[in-house]
């Protein structure tokens, strides 16, 4: 959207107020007695009160009407979006989605509420401890309505159609191969364009921050100064026959009605904000000597746990690179995880399976369940000359990689319609090149 604007940064302390209401952040304190402009001071928190100041998360926000002001909240249908783990039996099988359906228009009118389905997740957003893998596949914009997550932190990827988003913040456009995180809290509603799906990472308890790079150095993969955060805007609109803000709130939807519109932040100030970053601003790192690294160097993002190293969710990315490793298998390794890793596919043909992993799709391979390439992409590579080349030009896959063993719903087994059940046939003809006499010298 033309004249958009943007603060850069990751995690900084930003201040904006809308130009319209110059001075309209107190000066010097954050909650005076009576605030520029009659507005009214809100604080939100994205961590406790007494977290240390590195990971510190609140946000001033100075507003018309506060958010308390609404009617009670009651319950409204779910749909597809759930917290329940245990609908239907493990599946520990290799698991591949052909593209998700996004409904026409002109048979039913979905906004991106409506239009979201719940694959696979684990954990508990009670206790504050565990992640959800959604599908949001929708063709309408919410009207009068927004949306908000009390429950955790939207890691959102839009894979057709961009999507603008109205925050308490401020307005930010997201387009197909870029991102934005939406944090625990933050009331957003979302327009459309046409026809619109995309996948969303949930982490309840952590909120996502940049990996530690270690020996890679101070600069490199994501680079703070290419996150961008939305500046204030606000609109003083009355709504007399009622606005709707919807809540999930322990895994379940409810909804309030109120008289005025929630984006009413005239200014605020703070670290805690909702933010997008575009994947081709990604500093790749790559081998450029033998071997196959570990995919954690394509982290864009990651959700820490308590255990060093381990993480609720990673968000990794699969972008176009050189691949120039000598005496080596390029392609990914097979592999058996104590990691679940689901993978999506905005564009292109991910390089491990040229065909059947479409884009809009999705795979999910479990806890210890063996995967790796398929059998044309292992005979190809193993006799192709090694010269430098472009690897997934023109193609960005991505994988939210969690420590949690993570359940399919009903819906993502059955109800979708789109399970891949001949998936395990791709690597049916591989076949033995076992050679005892093999000495070496005789490759």
């Amino acid at each position: 959207m033309a004249g958009l604007k943007y603060m850069s940064g990751f995690g900084n302390e930003f201040s904006s107020e809308d130009p319209r209401c110059p001075g309209s952040l107190p000066e010097g304190q954050n909650n005076p007695q009576v605030s520029p402009y009659g507005l009214y001071a809100e604080q939100l928190s994205g961590s406790a009160f007494t977290c240390p100041r590195p990971a510190n998360k609140r946000s001033w926000l100075y507003r018309i009407l506060p958010s308390v002001k609404h009617k009670p909240f009651t319950s409204v249908p779910c749909g597809d979006l759930t917290e329940n783990w245990n609908e239907v039996e493990p599946d520990p099988n290799q698991l591949r989605w052909l593209p998700f359906t996004i409904p026409k228009a002109t048979e039913k009118k979905v906004d991106f509420v409506a239009g979201l389905h719940t694959v696979c997740g684990a954990g508990d957003a009670k206790s504050r401890n565990g992640i959800g893998v959604h599908v949001y596949t929708c063709n309408t914009s919410m009207v009068d309505r927004c949306f908000n997550n009390s429950d955790g932190d939207f890691l959102i990827v839009p894979q057709q159609g961009e999507i603008l988003i109205t925050t308490e913040f401020g307005k930010m456009m997201v387009e197909p191969n870029e991102i934005c995180v939406i944090q625990q809290g933050m009331r957003f509603s979302v327009d459309v364009f046409g026809e619109t799906r995309g996948y969303i990472l949930e982490v309840y308890g952590a909120h996502f921050e940049l990996p530690d790079l270690g020996p890679i150095g101070a600069n490199g993969l994501a680079n703070p100064r290419d996150f961008l955060c939305p500046v204030a805007w606000y609109e003083d609109r009355k709504v007399p026959t009622g606005y709707t803000v919807i809540n999930k709130y322990q895994g379940k939807l409810f909804a309030c009605q109120q008289d005025f519109s929630p984006f009413n932040v005239v200014a605020w100030h703070g670290n805690y904000t909702p933010y997008k970053y575009n994947l081709k601003n990604f500093m790749v790192i790559n081998c450029v000597a033998f071997d196959h690294a570990d995919p954690s160097i394509f982290t864009v993002l990651t959700a820490k746990s308590t255990r060093p190293g381990v993480a609720i969710a990673d968000f990794v990315i699969f972008p176009p690179r050189w691949g120039v490793a000598d005496h080596t298998f390029r392609p990914p390794y097979y592999h058996r995880n104590c990691m679940s890793e689901f993978m999506g596919l905005i564009k292109g043909h991910y390089e491990a399976k040229e065909e059947g992993f479409q884009p809009g799709g999705a795979s999910l391979h479990s806890i210890m369940t063996p995967h790796g390439p398929d059998v044309d992409c292992f005979e190809k590579n193993s006799t192709a000359e090694l010269k430098p080349e472009r690897v997934a030009e023109g193609t960005m896959a991505f994988m939210f990689e969690s420590s949690f063993s993570m359940a399919v719903t009903k819906w993502g087994l059955h109800t979708c319609q789109k399970l891949d059940k001949n998936y395990y046939q791709c690597w049916e003809p591989l076949r033995s090149h076992f050679n005892p006499n093999w000495k070496p010298g005789k490759q």
